[in-house]
């Protein structure tokens, strides 16, 4: 764990030179005192590193003093080469770059480690976009993409969904998001009214222009990854709109999480009251709609129990009058 962290560390003020102790601890996510200690122990194996003082200051590695990529385990080499979705270079116009990339990583591994990476690309693929959907890729995604890596406004005209209209807005591209076979871009709007960030789907992109202004100054703070992982939590609350009551047996505990929606899982979960004399649970469980909610609970057989609404509750009964119908009249001797 160690050796790992201390590998870490070399190659951090290797590619960043004058990155200070708390900027390492935050990285390595370590104490201060011990990013000390690591560079004293990275100095008796004969790492040429050193903390300077002044504005131009942080850990320093020796002038001309690098680590080679010959030092990779075979299982990192590996991991090299599963780090980019083919799909995805190809939308962003990358694919030749990818491949020359490649090729240079190639160049400089040992023959073992060179076989040990290639070797990755023969069992593992990863295919981005779902099931039972053409994929495409929009058309000004690749220019988008340049706006993304240059840190340029752009103005984009945006065809808002369930509507007739378009709209025009100034937009500081922060980061582009693939999702399920379908690329978003995330930014913020300049002129907006209160500068929050928005997310837009690049297919409803239908015009795109860079501005002359300078590059626009990134928020340091902003992380894409935490803002996706916040965002598509919200999102998906935000379609459950209804309450479900449920009583449910152990086994029907067990399986909700098969067939309804995760963030609604979790509520019903933290909901839970203690199991009753016969066994069963009843928890609180938010859904879209009585009409999804149906369909979704509808696998659990006999295991649920619809309390309430009235209206799923009666549907549930509708249901089982139609099976009694089916087959308990034609199972009848």
């Amino acid at each position: 764990m160690r050796a790992a962290r201390l590998i870490r560390m070399a190659l951090l003020v290797q590619s960043s030179p004058g990155l200070t102790a708390d900027a390492l601890a935050r990285e390595l996510d370590v104490s201060r005192r011990t990013v000390i200690r690591d560079a004293q122990a990275l100095q008796e194996a004969g790492v040429p590193i050193r903390a300077e003082r002044g504005r131009a200051g942080g850990y320093h590695l020796a002038p001309g003093h690098r680590t080679r990529l010959t030092t990779l385990h075979p299982t990192e080499a590996e991991t090299l080469y599963l780090s980019g979705l083919p799909t995805a270079l190809r939308d962003l116009g990358l694919s030749d770059a990818a491949d020359t990339a490649r090729l240079k990583l190639s160049a400089t591994l040992l023959p073992s480690l060179r076989a040990a990476a290639e070797s990755s690309v023969r069992r593992f693929h990863l295919d981005a976009p779902a099931w039972f959907r053409e994929p495409s890729t929009p058309e000004l995604l690749p220019e988008l993409a340049r706006a993304v890596w240059s840190d340029r406004t752009v103005r984009i005209t945006y065809a808002r969904p369930g509507r007739d209209d378009e709209v025009t807005r100034l937009l500081e591209p922060y980061g582009l998001v693939l999702k399920a076979g379908v690329w978003y871009v995330v930014g913020r709007v300049p002129d907006g009214r209160d500068g929050a960030w928005r997310t837009y789907r690049v297919d409803r992109v239908t015009a795109l222009s860079p501005t002359d202004d300078e590059p626009f100054v990134r928020d340091p703070g902003f992380d894409l990854t935490e803002y996706w992982r916040a965002s598509a939590e919200d999102f998906a609350r935000t379609l459950l709109r209804t309450t479900a009551t449920l009583r449910l047996t152990e086994r029907g505990l067990g399986r909700l999480p098969a067939v309804a929606d995760p963030a609604g899982v979790a509520e019903a979960l933290a909901s839970a009251s203690g199991p009753d004399a016969g066994g069963r649970v009843t928890v609180e469980l938010p859904v879209e709609s009585e009409e999804v909610a149906f369909a979704q609970l509808s696998e659990l057989g006999a295991d649920v129990e619809v309390l309430a609404p009235a209206g799923l509750r009666e549907r549930f009964r509708a249901h089982a009058r139609d099976l009694a119908a089916l087959y308990g009249v034609a199972g009848q001797r």
